[in-house]
């Protein structure tokens, strides 16, 4: 069974203030970007790297992924995250529906290989797979600026990337989705969610190491953690 994993680097980062995209803002002397792919061109376990950069940049991301032999395509991204993996399926258009696809955000430079081993691991008898930390924080939801419920903290998990598939699963779900004027969605699980409730949805750890860099103060913590190799990543911890 053939895996290809997706880098994400569509957006153009407004939260961060940036005068280009985040993914190519360099943390240890590096774009985000590099760290994205490297991390999936070295895993045993993917063979395709598909990267999905940001309009306008396509050149820059090409010459940042020209060393990483399991780069097999780039393609140009959309004005949101829904676009970018319609671009990506697109792409992937005539693959096997048994295809194993990983979906990740470039943001995410420091995603370790434990967990995508987690992630294809799962794959092989859930169709949809989430990484997921749990909460430290008491989540509430607001409406009006008044709490309306306090959901218990162990049953919530903050999602990160990669979010992985059976292509045939993501590709349904997709066709639904798009056929619904009233469309809104933040990540592929949760287009699965809504449109295929049927299919689970599996869960994996996390890592707090594999943070999103969103905002100013995130490029410190992720300068401090390009500084120091992540424990968990070396084969014994495995």
């Amino acid at each position: 069974m053939r895996t290809v994993a997706v880098v994400l680097a569509g957006g153009i980062g407004q939260r961060m203030g940036a005068a280009r995209p985040k993914q190519l803002i360099e943390v240890g002397g590096r774009p985000m970007l590099a760290y994205a792919i490297e991390a999936f061109n070295g895993h045993l376990g993917v063979d395709e790297v598909l990267v999905v950069m940001a309009a306008g940049h396509v050149r820059t991301a090409a010459a940042i992924a020209a060393p990483y032999r399991k780069v097999t395509g780039l393609v140009e991204g959309g004005d949101t995250r829904t676009a970018s993996t319609v671009a990506a399926l697109t792409a992937l258009a005539g693959r096997s529906a048994e295809t194993r696809v990983l979906f990740h955000d470039a943001a995410r430079p420091f995603v370790d290989a434990g967990v995508i081993d987690r992630v294809l691991d799962a794959l092989a008898a859930y169709e949809a797979v989430a990484v997921g930390v749990p909460s430290s924080d008491t989540i509430v939801a607001v409406e009006d600026g008044v709490v309306l419920s306090m959901p218990p903290r162990e049953s919530l998990a903050r999602f990160q990337t990669p979010q992985g598939f059976r292509l045939g699963t993501l590709r349904r779900a997709y066709e639904l989705a798009l056929a619904d004027p009233l469309l809104t969605a933040t990540d592929d699980c949760g287009i699965v969610h809504r449109y295929l409730p049927e299919v689970p949805i599996r869960v994996v750890t996390g890592s707090e190491r594999n943070l999103k860099v969103t905002h100013p103060l995130d490029i410190v913590i992720a300068e401090h953690l390009a500084a120091e190799p992540d424990p968990a990543d070396s084969p014994e911890n495995r």
